[in-house]
């Protein structure tokens, strides 16, 4: 360690005399800010240099700095004393103050806070992905705001939320979803410019703020990249995973000027994304708040429906062709609310996929329908609808199971209907559970056929017994030679995989021979028959089998 100059040494008093031993590193410079002294924290900080005789410049650019002019500024110029930062060659922070001596020359303290600041860094970062974090995103909005100074239409708040990702994260383990979480960090390090900030939230939520840029095209513009590109296919451990992005934006000062009210109304709008289909981005509208609290109130109201009794089965008629009779029902859940009276599914079934309660009312209208059909006097087929989101519990062979040993149906006259979205979100485990409920001896028909990408490959993995042709490609069969070659093609297909097909939305006489003569064996629609209570299906079935009699559709 350096010692006193003597100079300095027959100034020392029993305080000053501390100097060698302070954990703050002390230099002592001269007039012409050379230096004098070090004591042994300073000795230790610069080390292998030694600062003795060198100027601080000199100091300073030996040890990869160039900060000397800031750190005499204030002297320079008469301001008062201020603490500047210096960072080293090596990554170090210094924080350095000089002041003036009453007997000339200098003293300068430096205090190494690179732990603090780096720790200071790390609570403002997601440790997973290093991403800003939540408290990142306040301060940055913050100081966002404070820079646009009201100024109109420069300023946007983008909510992401990612499509999908429960379903892998619950079916390939958290291991999984937090690579894929890092994957996507990575794309949007990749996509952002300058002037657009990223922070997750926690989960997979994120938040971008963008800012200095022309609003709402700006947003636009990013909005449509991310969905494209959050959507593109992701190679994790030789595992292919499909997810979406759906987006919410709020502009400023339009959406609000003040951060609560930017970032909540950017959160109803991805609301409404997420509620129209997913996989989209939506602007703030006014209207949008009542629109959710309507939502909400929906929310708490289905959440109550099935232990109210509020929900209950139909069962729609499936006719075979080429006998015409009836060889089965397809159980359809409704609901009836005493306020709202007959809830629509297309309202209500999204709403529950998305909130979780399809489980438990998937696994009610399973058991309810093998219920009454052990109790048909004729043994013809139940069909019943299975949610993606049932798959994700990994319970499906357990409900099966039990809904058929409870009901004492015979496990071949249950039918389960699934869509190519339970296959989508992870193909292999899903296709695990379809082996074991075809060991069970149920059937197993894809649903919609033909509205999703990949059908055609799942058919290859998977021996379904039976194929829905969607709706869509029999509305205007008989004025459009086009559907009618892509029926042919599909009932074709199934016939040589050993598969029937039922063609659903049956409205018209000219529908119903155009899908006979196209080879479909089994039609489902409001022409030869509409949805049913149980007590009407079972007085169809006492019927038609009481007189052995066919259906006239010829």
């Amino acid at each position: 360690m350096n010692e006193f100059s003597p100079l300095f040494a027959a100034q020392l008093n029993p305080r000053s005399a501390a100097l060698p031993e302070m954990a703050t590193a002390v230099l002592i410079l001269d007039e012409a800010r050379q230096i004098e002294y070090v004591n042994h924290s300073a000795d230790e900080l610069f080390s292998p240099i030694n600062p003795i005789g060198l100027t601080f410049a000199t100091l300073l650019m030996n040890s990869g700095a160039e900060a000397e002019s800031d750190v005499f500024r204030a002297i320079d110029t008469d301001l008062p004393p201020e603490e500047v930062r210096i960072r080293l060659d090596d990554g170090r922070l210094l924080d350095c103050m000089l002041r003036v001596l009453s007997s000339g020359g200098f003293v300068l303290s430096l205090d190494d806070v690179t732990s603090l600041v780096r720790n200071a860094e790390l609570a403002r970062r997601d440790p997973l992905t290093g991403l800003p974090n939540r408290a990142a995103l306040r301060e940055k909005i913050a100081e966002t705001l404070k820079e646009a100074c009201g100024e109109i239409g420069n300023v946007a708040i983008l909510y992401v939320d990612l499509d999908r990702f429960k379903a892998i994260n619950d079916s390939l383990g958290h291991a999984m979803g937090d690579a894929l979480l890092q994957k996507v960090a990575d794309r949007f390090r990749k996509v952002l410019h300058e002037g657009e900030f990223i922070a997750r939230l926690g989960g997979d939520e994120f938040a971008i703020i963008q800012s200095g840029l022309p609003q709402p095209a700006a947003a636009e513009e990013l909005s449509s990249r991310l969905v494209d590109l959050i959507a593109r296919a992701y190679a994790i451990n030789g595992h292919m995973l499909h997810i979406g992005a759906s987006i919410g934006v709020a502009i400023y000062p339009g959406d609000g000027r003040e951060a609560g009210a930017l970032l909540r109304n950017a959160d109803l709008a991805l609301y409404r994304a997420k509620a129209e289909g997913r996989g989209s981005y939506r602007f703030y509208e006014p209207g949008m708040d009542e629109r959710m609290q309507q939502r909400r109130a929906m929310e708490i109201d289905l959440r109550r429906a099935l232990p109210l009794g509020q929900l209950h089965l139909v069962y729609q008629p499936k006719l075979n062709l080429q006998s015409n009779s009836l060889v089965g029902f397809e159980a359809l859940i409704r609901w009836s609310h005493p306020q709202r009276g007959l809830v629509s599914p297309a309202d209500f079934i999204p709403l529950a996929e998305e909130i979780g309660a399809i489980v438990n009312i998937g696994e009610w209208a399973l058991r309810e329908a093998c219920r009454q059909a052990a109790s048909w006097p004729k043994p013809v087929s139940v069909a019943v609808n299975l949610s993606p989101v049932q798959f994700r519990t990994g319970k499906i062979l357990q409900t099966v199971s039990s809904a058929l040993a409870y009901s004492r149906l015979e496990p071949s006259r249950l039918e389960l209907e699934i869509t190519e979205g339970a296959l989508m979100e992870h193909s292999s485990a899903i296709l695990g559970v379809l082996n074991g409920l075809r060991a069970l001896g149920v059937r197993i028909a894809m649903d919609d056929f033909g509205t999703g990408y990949s059908s055609l490959g799942y058919l290859q993995k998977f021996p379904f017994d039976a194929i829905k042709i969607d709706r869509s490609f029999v509305r205007g069969i008989d004025t459009s030679a086009e559907r009618r070659v892509i029926v042919r093609a599909i009932t074709q297909l199934a016939s040589a995989l050993g598969m029937t097909t039922t063609a659903e939305g049956i409205e018209t006489w000219a529908q119903l021979e155009c899908v006979r003569e196209e080879g479909c064996t089994d039609v489902q629609g409001y022409l030869t028959g509409r949805p049913l209570s149980r007590e009407a299906a079972r007085m169809l079935l006492d019927h038609r089998f009481a007189e052995n009699s066919e259906m006239d559709l010829a």
